[in-house]
């Protein structure tokens, strides 16, 4: 059963469209800017606006959709539950982008002793709250979780039901407009938060000039940015809800990855992102994100890169 407002399907030309489902999220906007730019037919790639990565597995898992933005962390818990899928890009490397905010109250990670903390249940809330909470000598027995979607947080921090949130933009800019202080960053977690695109492998070949396409169109809409941020910046800032100079500022927290960097992450005998995907699934299995490592047969894919720079 498809999801509710996701097309069910149709033809274009021998290939049937491939939906990509996205929540909002900096590191994922470039899609958007390819499509506004207009580097590939919506007749053969459709967007689908989620509101969640929660929503975004989901999907997956159903088959409502072929591909999916999600982190890795995201994309190695799908395999734990069964879906074979490939990552077939790398977005970026958060560095400062998924952060911990809490009440002007708390002064500092110590403060968050007692405290109701909202994040949402992945691996990227539990690392980097596991992170501040060994910073600050505590334990997740000193405060109390509460599971929250990203779209749910701002709603459960302005009604007083946590006082922290583990969070990234556009809702981290939402919460420090009202306050909220900046206490622990993944910048102090290198290299743990990644973002990839995964494709379900039964999708792999029967969308696969979409997916060619989809690719390039990112890429020269990545080569856009880079050359033209403060123009294009406007064209991002209806869907973000943030003002343009806002939209630069989130991208800042990214360390966004090029065709010769997704090169060195996804191809070859042994890809430097199977090698990061099996680090981080052993601190799943730790943290009980995942029931067993390591995880059956490849996850990195490079056949869909474009051979050269669009």
């Amino acid at each position: 059963m498809a999801l509710a407002g996701i097309p069910s399907g149709c033809g274009f030309e021998t290939e049937p469209l491939l939906r990509v489902a996205t929540h909002v999220w900096p590191g994922y906007e470039l899609l958007y800017l390819a499509r506004e730019q207009g580097y590939y037919d919506e007749r053969r790639i459709r967007l689908v606006e989620l509101t969640s990565a929660t929503e975004t597995a989901s999907a997956l898992r159903t088959g409502a959709v072929e591909a999916g933005a999600l982190t890795l962390d995201e994309a190695l818990s799908l395999v734990g539950r069964g879906v074979e899928v490939r990552i077939v890009l790398a977005f970026d490397d958060s560095a400062g982008a998924d952060v911990l905010l809490a009440h002007p109250d708390i002064a500092d990670l110590a403060g968050l002793r007692g405290r109701r903390i909202g994040a949402e249940n992945s691996a990227v809330g539990a690392l980097l709250l596991d992170a501040a909470l060994q910073t600050a000598g505590l334990t997740p027995a000193d405060i109390t979780l509460t599971p929250l979607t990203v779209d749910e947080q701002l709603a459960a921090y302005r009604a007083g039901r946590v006082d922290a949130v583990v969070t990234f933009d556009p809702v981290a800019a939402q919460l420090r407009a009202e306050g909220a202080r900046p206490l622990f960053d993944s910048r102090q977690i290198p290299h743990q938060i990644v973002d990839v695109l995964v494709v379900r492998s039964d999708a792999l070949h029967r969308h696969g000039k979409a997916l060619e396409l989809l690719i390039a169109g990112y890429f020269r809409a990545l080569r856009d940015w880079r050359d033209r941020a403060p123009q294009l910046a406007p064209l991002l800032a209806p869907r973000l809800r943030l003002a343009p100079p806002e939209v630069i500022h989130a991208f800042q927290g990214l360390r966004l990855f090029g065709l010769a960097e997704n090169r060195q992450l996804l191809a070859g005998s042994e890809p430097a992102l199977e090698r990061a995907a099996g680090v981080l699934s052993e601190r799943m299995v730790a943290r009980r994100l995942l029931r067993a490592a390591p995880l059956p047969g490849p996850l990195a894919d490079a056949h869909w890169l474009p051979a050269t720079p669009p």
